[in-house]
């Protein structure tokens, strides 16, 4: 099974934009983001610049967004 590497909020959202999300809104520390195509929101923590934990990355890349750990990793 392939493994996630450890990213900062700034990195997953940059990529998470290369496939269709968009920025809706921000709550304080956390930005949520929408895939136009098929409605899914993502939940991004964003706490300066240190790397999000490999469970919540884990929970947003397959959970939230709906992608496979290998797409996410080719992106």
């Amino acid at each position: 099974m392939p493994k996630l590497a450890r990213l900062s909020a700034k990195k997953l959202i940059q990529k998470l934009k290369q496939i269709g999300f968009v920025e809706t809104h921000q709550r304080g520390s956390h930005l949520y983001l929408k895939n136009e195509e098929n409605t899914k929101i993502v939940t991004i923590p964003v706490h300066g610049s240190k790397d999000i934990p490999i469970g919540t990355l884990y929970n947003i890349v397959v959970k939230q967004a709906g992608l496979s750990i290998e797409e996410f990793n080719n992106l």
